[in-house]
């Protein structure tokens, strides 16, 4: 009879048949290593392996974290909008071509939008009230008038940024450190917007206040003060409103940081701390830098120490937590930092290659786009500088063209990005969303009892067309009895079997298309046969199918770690 194995064969055999196993990993990971750094990039944003290998570990922590209340499938304002945004100085351009030039290319880009500065100083020189060049004896919004002009021509709308007060606001003037410091009375300041907002109506809808307040020296020469920033909020945002009742108040982008003072406060910090001082109420929609400094915009690494592109997570949370989950984010600025390898300053804001720059902006809005349903615009930063003088200054490299014009890499990748057509990703979305194409007898009607106070009616006859990439879809609907009065055509497909639910968030009737379709884009086509159907909007679902992703990550850490270890004794002499 044979005798049973004692307890070392037992554990040999466990450790030798590990051992295989690992040996297989380390085969199959070192074959396909392309591929494995690549899905590891995809959770990590890191390219170099050993900062994967760490980083695939620091993300796998993170999954047994509760991940971000984010309330994507709510019906937010101010999203549905083309996202496509960049960030302009144009009113330092000397020669009036060099503008039309700016806008023409911004056009051809494919972007929508400019955030450009109105500085307050540049426009209210002198003394309150004073809205006189003296120095060239001109209008002082002759420039601004100009620029306004030209954009429309272009078909690009302006978020016009508020800040840069002038000197006379000041009890210490321009002094060292105060030069983009609050003013001394909130009250000019709120004077200054309504001047602004009164004179445009009409034609700028969208408007910031101030800009990044918890760092020096957007706060002058002294602590940083979020309840201070809260107050001159409100001033703006009731001055703002009263010139304009349809004007649209950003708060001001937040920077990242995760220093606790006094001159920098970390973001997450400022931001409670701002709705603890009544900020609610007081914008329409919430700024935030939004850049991935040392990492690709793939980093799915989340935490407050964090400051990487998946941060606005973290904001939103507290948006939500706040009541504020119908208002969006606004990416106020986003990018990465081309700076050359020879660059003798310190790298501030992380360092990519012009080839990763043109890859990571387009990942980002990619990434937006299909994940973050709150996000509204996102500005690039930044289009061009009006010369190279700030050549030796780190920040300088973030931009899309060189003062000559010349192009980088990023502009190429950017044109052929807003060239796809546009597309409905997961959420709610509103009956205005820009990627529906309305064909025939539409219009939309104001009512306080749509989703967010209008909808879109159809006549006998019209038709409505767009792409969603999703794994289901949606109709919000006005009257649940309309629910007979269209045909929908899904990937080319009369689509028979539909039946009346409720919207998420609000509980509105919808009529659901699809369910557990393949997550990829599809093509809907709505042919109105009743006499009249009235749309809410819609509402993109994306399944998330259970996979053998952590596992899989696990395991291709192992070997990537025993690789790289092997790689390393191989190597040495």
């Amino acid at each position: 009879m044979p005798h049973a194995p004692n307890r070392q064969q037992t554990l040999l055999r466990l450790a030798l048949a590990g051992l295989a196993i690992l040996a297989l990993v380390v085969l199959v990971g070192w074959a396909e290593r392309d591929r494995v750094s690549s899905a590891l990039a995809s959770v990590t944003g890191e390219e170099d392996p050993w900062h994967q290998v760490r980083g695939t570990g620091a993300w796998l922590l993170q999954q047994f974290r509760r991940p971000p209340d984010t309330a994507p499938m709510v019906p937010i304002a101010h999203t549905g909008l083309p996202p496509y945004g960049i960030n302009t100085f144009l009113e330092q351009e000397v020669e009036e071509e060099k503008i039309e030039l700016s806008l023409q290319l911004i056009s051809d880009a494919g972007f929508s939008w400019i955030r450009q500065q109105f500085p307050w100083e540049d426009i209210e020189i002198y003394d309150k009230g004073d809205f006189w060049d003296h120095q060239w004896d001109q209008s002082a919004w002759d420039k601004y008038d100009r620029l306004v002009d030209m954009a429309e021509a272009h078909g690009i709308e302006i978020i016009a940024r508020l800040d840069n007060p002038p000197a006379w606001s000041r009890e210490v003037g321009d002094a060292e450190g105060w030069s983009l410091g609050p003013p001394d009375d909130f009250e000019d300041y709120g004077d200054f917007v309504y001047a602004v907002v009164s004179r445009y109506r009409g034609r700028i809808r969208y408007y910031q206040v101030w800009n990044e307040p918890n760092i020096y020296p957007e706060w002058g020469d002294q602590p940083v003060d979020p309840e201070a920033y809260v107050e001159m909020l409100q001033i703006a945002y009731r001055r703002a409103k009263e010139a304009d009742p349809d004007s649209v108040v950003l708060a001001a982008g937040l920077a990242q940081t995760i220093e606790e003072g006094p001159r920098n406060l970390n973001d997450l910090i400022y931001l409670e701390r701002m709705y603890e001082a009544g900020a609610q109420g007081h914008f329409d929609a919430m700024g935030a830098m939004v850049y991935g400094l040392w990492t690709g915009p793939l980093d799915r690494r989340l935490g407050a120490e964090r400051t990487n592109f998946g941060r606005a997570q973290l904001l939103r949370e507290i948006m939500v937590r706040h009541g504020d989950a119908d208002k969006p984010i606004w990416a106020t600025e986003v990018g990465w930092n081309a700076l050359p390898a020879d660059f003798g300053g310190t790298a501030y804001y992380g360092r990519v290659t012009p080839e990763q720059q043109a890859r990571y902006a387009v990942q980002a809005y990619e990434r937006a786009a299909r994940e973050w349903p709150w996000m509204g615009v996102m500005n690039y930063w930044f289009l061009r500088r009006p010369s190279d003088a700030e050549i030796d200054q780190a920040w300088y490299y973030f931009r899309m063209f060189e003062p000559d014009f010349e192009p980088l890499p990023v502009f190429d990748a950017m044109q052929e990005l807003t060239s796809q057509p546009p597309m409905v990703h997961m959420g709610y979305h509103q009956q205005d969303h820009w990627a529906l194409d309305y064909r025939g007898d539409w219009r939309e009607i104001a009512d306080g009892a749509a989703t967010l106070g209008a909808f879109q009616r159809g006549e006998a006859g019209a038709e409505l067309a767009f792409w969603f990439e999703g794994t289901g879809l949606d109709l919000v609907l006005m009257d649940p009895d309309q629910a007979d009065a269209i045909e929908v055509y899904l990937d080319g497909q009369l689509v028979h079997s539909m039946r009346l639910t409720e919207a998420p968030g609000n509980g509105a009737p919808a009529l659901r298309v699809a369910r557990n379709l393949q997550d990829r884009p599809h093509a809907v086509h709505i042919v109105v046969r009743g006499s009249a159907f009235d749309l809410d909007g819609v509402v993109v679902w994306r399944q998330t199918r259970w996979t053998l992703g952590i596992p899989l990550a696990i395991g291709t850490l192992v070997g990537v770690v025993v690789a790289l270890g092997l790689r390393t004794w191989g190597a040495r002499p």
